[in-house]
């Protein structure tokens, strides 16, 4: 008896043991997800690429010195407005003054030289002549040895002429090259505009620009009167851009303002990024573009390399239907065999595959979720477009994030509970 009550206690507790299991399964089974649903409703979309970069004037000069001096006059001040021809600074220009001079005098002796041969050369071609018409007159009386040598004086005395000629030239052009030298101790502004950069003092000695432009240049002009920003764009977003796209900008120097801008130009070659690590020591390329857009409504104490946000407007969407973002997952989705094709064929069926599918929860009049697939359009800054697989007034699944990538299809959901908001917190978007 004892043996009999000892497994019929065990029996009933095993009993109890899978009841409870069973209760709890269904419990689990028919317990509610909390979500936040949301109604499929229509709105307007507006779909944009963020970047940041520089304000700069869409036209400035860097000048440099194209010769070396100590500059003994500077006529500016960083900041100073100039006009086009308007004196800024001067080099030394004693050593190239001198070149100057003695290029002068080296045209006057070449000068002189010529000056010189070409009464010889006259003399020397009277000579020759005489004798030709004596001879003619009488041979007997001169010399074929004497005409050659005539001939030959002739013919050195024009060389002589020539050479006095070429000498000239040469000297002249010395004369213009240090012209031009001493000419270049003296620089004016190239073009009207702002001195943005002023880098040289009265005293300093100026380099030539020739190896080292930056350290060369003296002050840089820039064209205030229209500006710009460029903006490294992802290569995965430089496509969804055109010339002309509207843009709002904003400045850090003006952060309760924001302005309007055009795109005027895009690059077609990329600008080297910043490398990211990669896995196994490798590294990884970013690969941007740059994005030129025009400023059309800057405030004229805008200054050169002000850091700029710039939101580009690719396109837009009126009363279109829409979900949120968050709302929009992925599942993977197995494609059924077409059995009335292989009953025909009376063949195996041929197995498709699984693919990841783009989609959201649907939640239907008992609470029950569906996944259903949907095509998207452009995205805004909280919302898909939704081109197909949704109506007007739908109820979906609108978050969390935890909750849809933990969802099944066919799962029972409940509406999640409001917080109340604390005040002077913003309603939640």
């Amino acid at each position: 008896m004892k043996k009999r009550t000892k497994w019929t206690v065990a029996g009933v507790i095993g009993l109890a043991i899978v009841i409870i299991g069973v209760t709890s399964a269904m419990k689990g089974r028919n317990k509610a997800t909390e979500v936040r649903m949301e109604k499929v409703q229509k709105r307007d979309l507006v779909a944009s690429v963020t970047a940041s970069g520089q304000v700069q004037p869409h036209t400035k000069v860097d000048i440099s010195a194209d010769i070396s001096g100590r500059i003994v006059r500077l006529a500016v001040k960083e900041g100073q407005t100039v006009t086009q021809g308007q004196f800024l600074l001067e080099i030394d220009p004693s050593q190239y003054r001198a070149s100057v001079e003695r290029a002068t005098a080296a045209v006057a002796s070449a000068r002189s030289q010529a000056a010189q041969a070409k009464p010889a050369l006259l003399q020397a071609q009277r000579n020759f002549d005489r004798l030709m018409a004596l001879k003619k007159a009488n041979p007997t009386l001169v010399s074929d040895e004497q005409l050659e040598q005539l001939r030959t004086q002739v013919d050195v005395n024009q060389a002589t002429l020539e050479a006095a000629n070429h000498a000239i030239d040469q000297a002249t052009a010395s004369y213009r090259d240090a012209q031009s030298l001493l000419s270049k101790t003296t620089i004016v502004a190239p073009m009207s505009g702002r001195v943005t950069r002023l880098s040289v003092e009265q005293g300093e000695t100026a380099i030539q620009g020739t190896f080292n432009k930056d350290a060369a240049t003296m002050l840089t002009i820039s064209d205030m009167s229209v500006l710009e920003t460029k903006v490294k764009v992802d290569e995965t977003d430089v496509s969804r851009i055109k010339i002309g796209d509207s843009t709002v900008v904003q400045l850090d120097a003006f952060p309760d303002t924001t302005f309007i801008g055009r795109v005027s130009e895009i690059s077609n070659s990329s600008v080297k990024g910043a490398s990211t690590g990669g896995t196994g020591g490798s590294t990884d390329q970013a690969i941007d573009y740059e994005v030129t857009i025009q400023l059309l409504n800057a405030p004229p104490d805008t200054r050169p390399d002000f850091s700029s946000t710039a939101k580009i407007i690719t396109s837009t969407r009126n009363n279109v239907i829409s979900i949120p973002i968050i709302a929009l997952t992925v599942r993977e989705d197995s494609v059924k065999p077409d059995t009335a094709l292989t009953l025909a064929k009376k063949a195996p069926a041929k197995q498709v595959g699984r693919r990841d599918v783009e989609g959201v929860f649907v939640v239907g009049s008992n609470n029950k979720v569906t996944f259903r697939a949907v095509k998207v359009g452009i995205a805004g800054e909280k919302y898909f477009e939704v081109l197909t697989g949704l109506k007007e007034g739908e109820n979906i699944v609108g978050g969390t994030y935890q909750a849809i990538r933990e969802l099944k299809d066919g799962a029972t959901v409940r509406a999640q509970k409001e917080q109340p908001k604390k005040p002077g917190e913003p309603a939640k978007a």
